[in-house]
Formats: structure tokens, C-alpha cells, sequence
């Protein structure tokens, strides 16, 4: 069984910065892609960046020089550094991890959420 741990979310002003933490666990053998998603309300969960097992990364547009995406291996852990939020950046961030191998296959998971608010 996989799990998704994230950390690291809360309350910034704008133009503050968090970190996203997410640690995937179980016996995992390999991890092709780990991104993260958010979902402000009243609006359907989008693409905020993704990082492939070869470190190529893709990100949202309304991110863009301001987000950051990394991966640790070793760790099955992704990171999310966010810089220069704006209000506009408010919303649930769930992590994903596509394609984990593991003794019982292939699948896709996700994790809880975690509440980014961003507020004067």
C-alpha cells in the first residue's frame, strides 16, 4: 500500500513564500512522474507543475518564475517552493505520483490536500 504525505502548507501574506513537502511510502519500486495540483473553490483541480524520474519539469503558466519543482529520488519525495505568492494562489494542493511501481502493479496516487492560504 502507497501513502502521500504532504507538509507544509498554511496562512502567507503576498509576496511570501512556502514549501511544499510530499513523501510517498510503501514498497515502491520506481516513480515515472510527481506533481502537484490545486483546486480553489468553485473551480476544477488544475495543473500546478510536474517532475519526471529524468528531472524535466512543466509548469502552469500563472507560475512560471515564481514555483519551483524538485524531486528527491532516493526519498520518493517532491517538492513545491513557492515564491512571490499571490492571492490568486490560494487553494488545496494535492500531490500526485503517476505510474508507481510496486509488487501489485502500476497506479497512479494521490495525496490529501494540504491548504494553501494567501492573505494580507
Amino acid at each position: 500500500q502507497v501513502q502521500l504525505v504532504e507538509s507544509g502548507g498554511g496562512l502567507v501574506q503576498p509576496g511570501g513564500s512556502l514549501r511544499l513537502s510530499c513523501a510517498a511510502s510503501g514498497s515502491i519500486f520506481s516513480i515515472y512522474a510527481m506533481g502537484w495540483y490545486r483546486q480553489a473553490p468553485g473551480k476544477q483541480r488544475e495543473l500546478v507543475a510536474v517532475i519526471d524520474s529524468g528531472g524535466r519539469t512543466n509548469y502552469a503558466d500563472s507560475v512560471k518564475g515564481r514555483f519551483t519543482i524538485s524531486r528527491d529520488n532516493a526519498k520518493n519525495t517532491v517538492y513545491l517552493q513557492m515564491n512571490s505568492l499571490k492571492p490568486e494562489d490560494t487553494a488545496v494542493y494535492y500531490c500526485n505520483c503517476n505510474n508507481v511501481v510496486t509488487i501489485q502493479g502500476v497506479k497512479d496516487y494521490w495525496g490529501q490536500g494540504t491548504q494553501v492560504t494567501v492573505s494580507s
